[in-house]
């Protein structure tokens, strides 16, 4: 293999003052020990870049598994990378190629960007990688952003999943240099209308540090969704408004820091099951040339195991890959102020030494079970990845909440009236606790989605029937086919005012749903306000005003904006909307009422029979508030409203009856999607229920 023209000079290297084999480039007042894992490498050069791209190569010493040296009077900002020198046998899983300009696993901060046009970067090519490869910086601790004042519960919580670009580039308050960026994100206006929304949280995609996969970048596009991470520790240094060599560290916790302010919580969306690295044929980055056999599940012949569909699946039956990723979260929440995680394809992370999927055993459930910093923030699986049986929701158990994939399709099937009947919805709407309920888990175990940034918005759900994807330049075969959508009776924009009418109604049923169900509210951000990508379901290479949120939009769609608060609202008033212990369709209290009742068409509890009724899709559910689980502040039982919650998912008005005396003897209309101009219901009255409507009443 070829060696760095580069002289070695191990001569500069002292011994590390911390022999800890902390892993990474630490900061010491007089200098930097840098320590990186590589158990199987012969020789590891630490390569310190210059302003001019020069470089001066330091051999490391070799203690245990690690590879460590102190060089003084080398401190924050300064740019390096490792030359990795071992066997090269691919068959056999070795990469290890001094050629290589490598990323250190552990860098807290990137520069440089990848050069896609160059043989360099591949294992077959001769000559330096150096100048076409990004490379780390190393980042000297700070203090990390306060804490936010009050954590904010799970039954509380209303998740707003955004990106951190495509929010603010088009924001006309936002200074321009800022627009895009984590400042972007920080700034008050930007802030004050999340508040304005109802948003407890909010849900980055990713901001690790990533990288577009050379095929895409062949095309002339980029990843614009970031689910292509190239290193665990590093804010991406492209939505820095300051700078590359650490000031994106700092922005990041600046943003961390105004929104703990506003009694916001930040959560990541994180990509541990793969890397920017790709398939065999892919990029020699870094864990490839540390140690491939380790990082990355393989096959006997040296190949890419790969369940996550980008060429690549990150081993974490490796004890030292879960400790790279276990280090990592602890880092995001202890020094950059993180309160969450979303875990990208979880079900790859739970995947033993044979591959398969371990529910049960597998050690980094029980790691992070286990982990006391852990134990204080947030966790959310997505529940599945693309190889066997790797479709895993409600199987994670505490303390994970899961992204609920079918509550998204359950709800989806009943307004395009593709349901079979009521009782998967009814699951749904009460927290599925079939998923989550015999696990000792509670009903916000439950993500409930009806739209993601993968896929429709809100709005492209009820406007088209199939997707329209030609702008990713894959001929239209990229994106799910199972939209599970309804266009109204017109596929795409159109003037036509009873399809435009319809389509905000089925807007409004949909937001409604989401927010009245028990669980926790994701909403991508847009949706509240008549966001569209034009039938577009997988833009993740779509960074322009396709994915971009347009500030135009909520003044145009004021009444749907409108909706979403009060509804946001209502949920926060009300504990009653948003209670924390399953339903046992029992009185809480002796001689009470049920916690909860599914009402029929004509009045009276749901039997046997409605619920086998594959054609009914209309259903009641009569939540009682005056004696509920929780306790108040002062420890009292807390009571609330009740509420009658309606629906009518058919194209039909329906004649229902309203329950009789002995549950309230009238209702006030709180919420009427079909805006009939009803203000209060009598019990035991007959009521037409319009079609396609939501109606929510409170009991008098």
């Amino acid at each position: 293999m070829p060696v760095t023209e580069a002289t070695a000079a191990p001569n500069e290297l002292g011994p590390s003052p911390e022999p800890d084999h902390r892993l990474g480039a630490e900061v010491h007042a007089d200098g930097t020990t840098f320590t990186v894992w590589a158990p199987a490498a012969e020789r590891v050069e630490l390569a310190l870049i210059g302003a001019d791209g020069s470089q001066r190569n330091l051999d490391l010493a070799h203690t245990g598994e690690c590879w460590t040296g102190f060089v003084a009077e080398v401190g924050h900002g300064q740019r390096y990378g490792y030359r990795v020198h071992g066997p090269f046998d691919p068959s056999h899983g070795l990469r290890f190629n001094p050629s290589k300009l490598l990323l250190d696993p552990y860098a807290r901060a990137v520069d440089g960007v990848l050069d896609y046009a160059s043989p360099l970067i591949y294992d077959s090519s001769e000559g330096d990688s150096a100048g076409h490869v990004p490379v780390g910086v190393v980042v000297a601790p700070s203090e990390p952003p306060p804490p936010i004042s009050r954590p904010v519960p799970w039954a509380e919580t209303v998740i707003y999943e955004m990106h951190t670009k495509g929010f603010t580039k088009l924001h006309p308050e936002v200074p321009e240099h800022q627009r895009g960026t984590y400042a972007g994100l920080a700034h008050p206006s930007v802030i004050a209308y999340l508040v304005d929304l109802g948003i407890t949280s909010v849900e980055l995609l990713p901001i690790h540090h990533f990288l577009t996969e050379p095929p895409i970048a062949g095309r002339g596009l980029p990843n614009y969704w970031g689910y292509n991470s190239l290193n665990f520790f590093a804010p991406h240094a492209p939505y820095s408004s300051a700078g590359s060599l650490g000031e994106q560290v700092a922005e990041f916790k600046a943003m961390v820091a105004a929104f703990h302010a506003a009694g916001i919580e930040v959560i990541l969306d994180v990509v541990y099951n793969h890397t920017a690295e790709g398939g065999f044929d892919g990029p020699t980055l870094s864990f490839r040339g540390l140690d491939n056999r380790a990082y990355y599940r393989l096959t006997q012949g040296g190949a890419m195991y790969d369940v996550t569909g980008t060429g690549n699946s990150v081993d974490t039956s490796h004890p030292q890959v879960r400790r790279l990723v276990m280090d990592s979260l602890r880092y995001w929440v202890e020094e950059m102020g993180v309160d969450g995680f979303r875990f990208d394809l979880a079900v790859t992370l739970i995947r033993n030494e044979r591959h398969e999927v371990d529910t049960v055993g597998h050690p980094f459930l029980a790691e992070v079970a286990a982990d006391p910093v852990l134990g204080r923030v947030k966790l959310i699986s997505e529940p599945w990845d693309v190889g066997n049986f790797g479709y895993q929701v409600g199987n994670f158990g505490t303390p994970w909440s899961e992204w609920n994939g079918k509550y998204r399709d359950s709800v989806r099937d009943i307004w395009r009236t593709s349901s079979h009947g009521v009782q998967d919805l009814a699951y749904r709407l009460s927290g599925s606790s079939d998923l989550y309920g015999d696990d000792g888990r509670y009903p916000y175990a439950s993500i409930n989605f009806v739209t993601a940034h993968d896929g429709f918005t809100l709005r492209d759900l009820v406007s088209y029937d199939h997707k329209h994807n030609d702008l990713n330049r894959e001929d239209n075969r990229d994106g799910t086919d199972d939209n599970r959508s309804w266009n109204c009776g017109v596929e795409g924009e159109t003037d036509n005012r009873r399809v435009i009418a319809l389509r905000k109604r089925q807007m409004a049923n949909l937001m409604s749903t989401l927010v009245l169900s028990t669980g926790v509210p994701m909403i991508t951000a847009g949706d509240e306000c008549g966001r569209t990508q034009l039938g577009n379901n997988n833009a993740y290479c779509q960074d322009n005003e396709t994915s971009w949120f347009d500030w135009s939009l909520p003044a145009a769609w004021s009444d749907h904006l409108e909706l979403t608060k009060k509804l946001l609202a209502l949920r926060a008033a009300h504990p009653t909307l948003r209670q924390w212990h399953y339903f046992s369709g029992q009185p809480v209290v002796p001689g009470g009422r049920k916690d909860l009742s599914w009402i029929a068409p004509h009045g009276g509890e749901m039997t046997e029979a409605d619920w086998h009724d594959g054609n009914l899709r209309t259903i009641g559910m009569f939540l009682a508030g005056d004696a509920l689980r929780g306790t108040d502040a002062e420890g009292n039982p807390q009571t609330d409203n009740s509420f009658l919650l309606a629906l009518n998912a058919t194209a039909e008005t329906r004649e229902v009856r309203v329950p009789d005396a002995s549950w309230a003897p009238a209702y006030e209309v709180v919420l009427d999607t079909s805006n009939s101009g009803a203000t209060e219901v009598e019990a035991n009255a007959v009521v037409p229920l319009a079609p396609r409507c939501l109606v929510l009443l409170r009991a008098l």
